[in-house]
């Protein structure tokens, strides 16, 4: 199976990373965590995304805020699909990281996933992994499953409850 980088444009985003770690645990699913800057280390970025696919690579996340740069960076050195998960900050809370990514340029497409929305970054590389592994595919409609059950359990219970 392929794995997935995680790629933090600081070393602060990293509680931001923690649920994508997790459902790429509940999954099964390899991943690499690494801080590379689009600004301040913009060559070992480019580096990192060029040699990604040989490496075993499916796809990039890319965790960055304010002018969050990173996943058009990556998105310019690789053809791997990159999902930018932007972070909110102290400017704009996130307004200003999701700004910066969704006018990429045509020709270089990167995904945007809410503000801190790590798991659902996580979940939509694991959906890009199952297109090819049945095995995964499975896992993901289990996980499905538990999502359905859950909201009909919580429907059953709320009118007691209130």
């Amino acid at each position: 199976m392929l794995k997935i980088a995680i790629v933090m444009g600081s070393k602060s985003d990293a509680d931001k990373v923690k649920p994508a770690v997790d459902i790429f645990k509940k999954f099964g699913v390899e991943y690499t965590v690494r801080v590379l800057s689009a600004h301040r280390t913009p060559d070992e970025a480019a580096e990192f995304a060029r040699t990604a696919q040989k490496n075993g690579y499916g796809a990039i996340i890319a965790v960055a805020g304010k002018a969050a740069h990173l996943g058009g960076v990556l998105a310019a050195a690789t053809t791997l699909p990159v999902v930018a998960l932007p972070v909110s900050t102290s400017f704009l809370d996130g307004l200003d990281s999701v700004l910066s990514i969704l006018p990429m340029p045509s020709g270089v497409p990167v995904a945007v996933i809410g503000v801190n929305s790590g798991a659902n970054a996580a979940l939509f590389c694991v959906r890009m992994l199952a297109a090819n592994d049945r095995k995964l595919t499975e896992k993901y409609e289990a996980y499905v499953k538990e999502m359905h059950d859950k909201t009909l359990a919580d429907d059953a219970s709320i009118s007691a409850e209130l």
